[in-house]
């Protein structure tokens, strides 16, 4: 259900995005990882742990992106992994896919948002404020005018998004140059802070749990196939935009883990709640320097605020084409006539954010995100390898041809399986309390809405008959 132009015409969403847009979408929703998050791994496991599980992490977004790159540079429309499921699974799965998007979203953005208002009360109390700030009215606030970013139109959100994520890369970059790692005088103590029990406390177990905060590294970079409808050249920017992407966060993670280990204690970073909420931030701190405590505090910002912007950018669209698909009421498939954008799903989802953001912890939000994003990671081994079988690549014309099919798809799905494992090791609970949610409404979908559902309408791509058909 598209909007209606004052001359009457329909329209749809608007191809206005370059490849350097689509970087900045799945970078900038996936930098705040760096900034926060992921030291949870660190308690868990220990200062090691952490490093293992961010390796053996990037090796899993390092197969998302590749898989995520040949389809989506093949099925440009938005939605992502849900129109792929719907073009190559089937509705079900579809359906599904279309839920852990908007949910990993929506929960990564509620988290960006404490995260956030954690920031602003640290701000006051470095000015000597004597009473303790409400962060409730920056949580709203924040969310509420990402909103109205994304509602006034997607080629500003993203441009937004381009500056402060860059800024916020480089805020990483300055601190480890100003660390010195090379010099004799650096201030990075390892040889200190790793000794000993410090390095592995928990022994291999550790590393196994350390697993599932360390997709907080990467959490998100999947997200850049949601603007498949409005690039400019989707078979050229997504793939550009993705793969560099991934490039990006490897860098950018293992420079994180480095500098952190090196200026603070495994028990303070490990604790993500009353230690280090802001790692990054804190190691800043630790310099001295205000100089770098200014730039580290704003890359902070800048990264939770890229992060919660692109997050209303991918759930919104994911809901948007589930609404236009009939999967959900077809009143969320409505575009604006004026911005071109999908309006009333954006507008739907802001008050399921606040809810997590004022409500929830922020590990519990974090797990949340982690599942949901994990679910569609499983899906995606099976997407390809039946992409693969039903249109081979001399079928149909690709933007981008991953290579060593089919071993990216069987490492992913051996590595989501571990994570699997590591979850229920710390959040047993939530894990099966988020499953059986997710099959609760697979049964009201499959028994109710399903009917509403237009099959043969949804089939958009001009292929042929895959084969065996």
């Amino acid at each position: 259900m598209d909007g209606i132009a004052s001359h009457g015409t329909k329209v749809g969403l608007a191809r206005v995005l370059g490849p350097a847009h689509v970087w900045a979408l799945g970078v900038g929703i996936v930098l705040v990882g760096e900034y926060m998050g992921w030291n949870f791994a660190v308690g868990k496991g220990g200062a090691y742990a952490a490093l293992i599980a961010c390796w053996f992490a990037g090796i899993l977004y390092s197969c998302v992106a590749m898989i995520d790159s040949e389809v989506t540079s093949t099925v440009a429309a938005a939605g992502g992994q849900y129109t792929q499921a719907k073009h190559i699974v089937g509705p079900l799965m579809a359906f599904n896919v279309g839920l852990y998007l908007v949910f990993a979203y929506t929960m990564l953005e509620a988290g960006n948002a404490i995260t956030l208002g954690y920031l602003i009360s640290v701000a006051a109390d470095m000015t000597g404020a004597t009473q303790a700030l409400d962060q409730r009215p920056f949580i709203i606030l924040s969310i509420v005018f990402l909103a109205w970013l994304n509602y006034r139109g997607v080629l500003a959100t993203l441009t937004f998004n381009l500056v402060i994520t860059a800024f916020a890369f480089c805020a990483i970059l300055v601190l480890f140059v100003a660390s010195a790692p090379w010099s004799a005088d650096s201030p990075l103590a390892h040889a200190e802070l790793m000794s000993g029990q410090a390095a592995l406390p928990y022994g291999w177990l550790g590393v196994l749990a350390a697993m599932h905060f360390g997709l907080w590294f990467y959490l998100g970079i999947e997200g850049t196939t949601q603007a498949a409808e409005e690039v400019r050249s989707p078979a050229r920017s997504l793939p550009f935009g993705t793969l560099a992407g991934i490039m990006t966060l490897l860098i950018a993670a293992t420079l994180t883990w480095y500098i952190c280990v090196g200026f603070l204690p495994w028990e303070y970073l490990g604790d993500g709640v009353n230690g280090a909420v802001a790692p990054l931030f804190s190691a800043a701190q630790m310099t001295g320097s205000n100089a770098l405590v200014i730039i580290l505090g704003f890359g902070t910002l800048f990264a939770t605020l890229a992060s919660a912007n692109g997050c209303i950018n991918d759930a919104s669209r994911a809901w948007f084409s589930m609404g236009r698909d009939h999967y959900l009421p077809q009143w969320f498939g409505a575009v604006h006539p004026t911005y071109r954008t999908p309006y009333r799903s954006i507008i739907f989802l802001v008050p399921i954010a606040l809810i997590f953001a004022l409500g929830a912890p922020l590990d519990q939000v974090i797990t949340f995100s982690i599942l949901s994003g994990l679910l569609g990671y499983t899906f995606m081994p099976i997407n390809i390898i039946l992409f693969r079988r039903k249109w081979p690549l001399d079928t149909i014309k690709r933007g981008y041809v991953h290579p060593f099919h089919p071993i990216p798809a069987l490492v992913l799905l051996a590595l989501c399986s571990l994570t699997y494992f590591a979850v229920f090791l710390g959040y047993g609970t939530q894990l099966i309390a988020m499953v059986s949610f997710y099959i609760v409404v697979s049964l009201w979908f499959h028994f109710w809405r399903y009917r509403f559902v237009k099959r043969a309408d949804q089939f958009t791509m001009p292929w042929p008959k895959p084969r065996g058909y």
